[in-house]
């Protein structure tokens, strides 16, 4: 049987509390109704024996760290409000994390548990997924981690991760997959109705620009961008504006932003393009002049690059009025 720990940390996420909870134990009901032994013995883990969430709105009852000398998978949920302020209040997890990954446990974290897990130093140079709201925010405080924002899961040497919102599902049954087999994890997407196969959360991606840096000329170049991405946009035409050599700029850019200039210009017109096909009625091809691209190959391959779809599937996806084009 796998012993589950499910972390609940002060600031918890009672969701990605509650729902790991729940899956694992809907495995078991499935696996006694085939005749088979339940897999999931599964412990709701606190510093003390009770931690309030919500406000003060819920009390859950956990058992103390202390109490558990070994387990098999510890799942850390995503902290709400103030990441600092919750990870000074939890610091008391971070050992008894890695303890128990030392001794051979696995660890997951959920949405932006990240921040918790990465607190430990066990992501170190490994990929981590976490919300993409979160992502300049953890790139900042966690430069020695490979954040992978659009990525939905990654599994490294026995450390996962999920990405945003509740697509710490899919990591879930991902999870029941390896541990329980196919047929469970089927059962599960089945259940909770989850498209548990999906690899990326780039559709869900609103790009909002990396300005919690400290370079101000950078942020000047970046509101330049934002300003004028209709028109075409020289590293040439930026260097001159902020009095820096194309290379200095290039270098301070991907610093400040962990894009490129060239990246970082693409994503913006991106973005414009994204909201027109989401509440406008015009075509690809009128949205597409609009953010400024004059080649409809280079279009396409860009936006499909950035979101993962094509501009047709994006807006019949997001736009409730959009008619399928032929």
């Amino acid at each position: 049987m796998k012993h589950i720990s499910v972390l609940v940390p002060e600031g918890g996420s009672l969701a990605s509390i509650e729902c790991p909870r729940f899956v694992f134990a809907e495995v078991n009901k499935f696996l006694e109704r085939q005749g088979k032994p339940a897999m999931f013995h599964i412990e709701l883990l606190g510093l003390g024996d009770t931690v309030v969430l919500n406000g003060g709105m819920y009390t859950v009852q956990t058992k103390p760290l202390a109490d558990v000398g070994k387990t098999d998978l510890v799942v850390v949920p995503a902290l709400n409000e103030d990441m600092e302020k919750n990870l000074e209040a939890n610091q008391g997890f971070q050992e008894w994390i890695i303890r128990q990954y030392q001794a051979g446990a696995e660890v997951a974290s959920l949405c932006v548990g990240a921040f918790l897990l990465a607190s430990t130093g066990l992501l170190i140079g490994r990929k981590c997924a976490t919300h993409w709201m979160g992502a300049n925010n953890f790139r900042r405080m966690f430069p020695d981690v490979n954040l992978v924002e659009d990525k939905i899961i990654t599994d490294e040497s026995g450390i996962y991760s999920s990405g945003g919102g509740l697509s710490f599902m899919n990591l879930i049954i991902y999870i029941v997959e390896k541990y329980a087999g196919r047929e469970a994890a089927v059962f599960c997407a089945k259940f909770f109705q989850i498209d548990f196969d999906r690899a990326s959360q780039s559709p869900f991606i609103i790009f909002q620009g990396q300005k919690g840096h400290e370079d101000e000329g950078i942020k000047r170049a970046q509101e330049f961008i934002e300003l004028n991405f209709k028109d075409k946009i020289s590293v040439e035409r930026l260097s001159d504006l902020l009095a820096l050599s194309r290379r200095s700029l290039e270098r301070r850019f991907k610093k400040a932003t962990s894009n490129t200039v060239s990246e970082y210009i693409q994503r913006v017109k991106i973005e414009a393009a994204k909201k027109q096909l989401e509440i406008s009625a015009k075509n690809i091809s009128e949205v597409m002049y609009e953010v400024g691209y004059t080649d409809q190959k280079a279009f396409r391959a860009s936006f499909k690059t950035i979101t993962g779809l094509s501009p047709i599937e994006y807006r019949n996806k997001y736009n409730k009025n959009a008619a399928v084009e032929a």
